[in-house]
């Protein structure tokens, strides 16, 4: 996508985990944007109309498909910055392509045939997530499902690997291998420090070492950094546990500029 991955930085997507309302959404991208403004970061902003893959039936799932989605379309026309969201299923890709402009394929889904044919023939950029079971070098046949369905604006996102029952190790030897394949990559600072599969039944996570991963993502030369954040993430309805304080958020991104810029 011209502007994003064609920019001397890294870019960022970044945003709530679920859009909750029009207002904290609002908020949320106001204040990364000016962030984003001033350190010269190409931004995305993100957000999940629907939170599909919930570890109990009583988690929040969203507020209403077309009103979060128009909510999307909104941030994008009011701050004139690309948006994206996860799809599901096969059905959605066509509905979701109406109001952002990438669409992102959750970790779990990143095999799943039609559903990466029906986003690629939606014309609009695929950024598929690498599955916590899957290696580096297999994701070039994800890839492969979208190009051969005539597009070949595919970007890879690494989000961890499966360590154990409940944790998650990011394997840096995964991002120039990605990368070798020719996509921009992308290092999912936030659900790489998941740990899924707690006893309560609520996902818990390690958010005090997002700066550690985003520092060794951009070291080893990642095109994008995704991370989501909240002004307060202790009281949001989806990934509490991982997402950073919005607060913090100009500090890491200037550290990780300096990093970028030491780069040969």
């Amino acid at each position: 996508m011209q502007g994003i991955t064609d920019h001397d930085n890294f870019f960022l997507i970044a945003g709530p985990c679920a859009i909750e309302g029009e207002d904290m959404a609002l908020r949320i991208a106001e204040r990364i944007v000016s962030i984003t403004d001033k350190l010269d970061i190409p931004f995305v902003f993100k957000g999940s109309y629907r939170k599909a893959n919930r570890s109990r039936i009583d988690s929040f799932a969203g507020i209403g498909d077309e009103k979060a989605l128009k909510i999307l379309r909104g941030i994008g026309e009011r701050f004139s910055v690309p948006t994206t969201t996860d799809i599901h299923a096969d059905e959605e890709a066509a509905m979701a392509a109406e109001y952002v402009d990438i669409l992102q394929i959750p970790a779990f889904l990143c095999r799943q045939t039609s559903l990466l044919v029906a986003a690629a023939e939606t014309g609009k950029v695929v950024n598929i997530k690498k599955g916590q079971f899957l290696s580096p070098s297999a994701m070039q046949h994800a890839q492969q499902k979208v190009i051969d369905s005539g597009n070949d604006r595919v970007w890879m996102t690494e989000r961890g690997v499966t360590f154990g029952y409940t944790d998650l190790v990011v394997d840096f030897r995964g991002i120039p291998t990605m990368r070798s394949f020719g996509a921009p990559v992308v290092l999912d600072c936030t659900h790489s420090l998941q740990q899924p599969n707690q006893s309560s039944g609520v996902t818990g996570g390690r958010p005090a070492m997002i700066e550690t991963i985003a520092r060794a993502g951009v070291a080893v030369g990642v095109d994008g950094l995704f991370l989501e954040t909240h002004f307060n993430p202790s009281e949001a309805k989806s990934d509490a546990a991982n997402m950073l304080p919005l607060d913090q958020l100009e500090d890491l991104l200037t550290k990780l500029v300096r990093i970028r810029r030491a780069l040969p």
